[in-house]
């Protein structure tokens, strides 16, 4: 099986020596070297690549156009969140390839075709807002909103792209790339505990949560650290500590999960008091109504207005489909078990446009992702090999 190699390949690139984690991040040369490993492996395979009007990548046994009819595509993600894990998002492309490679050995012809998807951006880690090119892909993001994020550095995502050689200008809803996809199916490292409970090596997902990312702006006053008396302080870190503290205690009330992970401080100095603090609220729930409720309650700890960065209701992927791909995915005559997923996913963007979409979860034993700890065994990994290939010829 090819798996091996081409994990080998791919491990070095991007990777921090500091931390052991990936910094992987969308329009930059690590980005870069990525899609050449993408295009590289799909050549070897004698698959067309086409790049959409968002940046994503697809490789395909033959063209959908041509062919008369949809295909069916595999595939994830290859950017990481700062300092992420090796699995979320490659395990899924390589796992593709290697899966393609499994049904040809085996003399497998599809009838229809079959394609490998590299989503960009899938993270938002450089940008801000995740699943990037699938919601531009999908007109779930706004093409002149898009351009105009920012980066850290203040560089814009229409600035990175054409740098990177891809024209910004064309961005947004991409109508032929989607009638192209009859059916998306994407494995995934699992990012909890579920499989290693249920003793099982693959899963399949049921949904995902509803989930959003939230901009607090925190005003203060810029002073003296030592020579300002605590009475005459506005200092934007109380509020900031407000918001942390906010999240977690509303989180817990109203059955959901928040954190601020993300903050810049204003001008960051040890010896000033802040002249203002940003804080980045992560909210998710089973319910869209006690994730708001969330969101509001920090806002009003904040005492500012949340800027809403990103928000994808629930979803839940099509019974038949899943009941489909749990069948070919298990093992002894027993369906692969079904698990909810509070991570978003590419997947997820493509089933609530409506496209026809299932998720494959490889046990990981840490149970910890976007870490250095993320971790799937082997073993683990080749029978997601081997229950994507059973995937590929139910379904092509």
């Amino acid at each position: 099986m090819s798996f091996a190699p081409m994990w080998a390949d791919l491990e070095p690139v991007g990777r921090a020596p500091a931390t052991g984690g990936y910094r992987r991040f969308a329009w930059t040369a690590v980005d870069a070297q990525l899609r050449e490993w993408f295009t590289a492996e799909a050549r070897r395979r004698s698959l067309e690549v086409v790049t959409d009007r968002a940046g994503n990548l697809w490789a395909w046994t033959e063209d959908p156009d041509a062919a008369g009819r949809p295909g069916l595509v595999i595939g994830s993600h290859l950017d990481s969140v700062p300092d992420g894990g090796a699995f979320d998002g490659p395990l899924g492309v390589v796992s593709a390839f290697a899966a393609l490679d499994a049904v040809r050995s085996r003399g497998f012809a599809p009838g229809r075709p079959i394609g490998i998807a590299c989503f960009a951006d899938e993270e938002g880690a450089r940008f801000g807002v995740a699943c990037g090119g699938s919601k531009l892909l999908t007109g779930g993001l706004d093409p002149d909103r898009a351009r105009s994020l920012t980066d850290a550095e203040g560089i814009t995502m229409a600035e990175a792209m054409a740098a990177a050689g891809h024209d910004p200008v064309g961005v947004g809803r991409d109508d032929e790339t989607l009638a192209r996809i009859g059916t998306f199916v994407e494995l995934h490292v699992e990012q909890g505990r579920r499989l290693v409970d249920d003793g099982a090596a693959v899963g399949v997902a049921s949904s995902i949560v509803a989930h959003g990312r939230w901009r607090l702006d925190l005003p203060g006053r810029a002073d003296h650290a030592g020579t300002t008396r605590l009475a005459d302080r506005d200092d934007p870190m109380l509020r900031l500590a407000a918001v942390i503290l906010a999240a977690r205690s509303s989180a817990e009330r109203h059955g959901t999960v928040a954190t601020v992970g993300k903050v810049a401080v204003q001008p960051n100095g040890v010896n000033a008091i802040p002249s203002s603090a940003t804080a980045w609220l992560d909210a998710r729930g089973d319910e869209p109504d006690a994730v708001r409720a969330v969101v509001a309650e920090v806002a009003e700890a904040a005492g500012v207005p949340p800027a809403e960065e990103s928000w994808t209701p629930s979803t839940v992927f099509d019974g038949g489909l899943r009941d489909r791909v749990a069948a070919a995915a298990g093992e002894h005559g027993a369906p692969a078990p079904a698990l909810p997923t509070g991570a978003g996913h590419d997947a997820g963007i493509l089933a609530a446009a409506g496209i026809p979409a299932a998720m494959l979860f490889v046990r990981n034993p840490t149970g910890i992702s976007h870490s250095p700890a993320e971790h799937a065994e082997t073993a683990d990994c080749l029978a997601g090999v081997e229950a994507l290939a059973r995937v590929l010829q139910a379904l092509a």
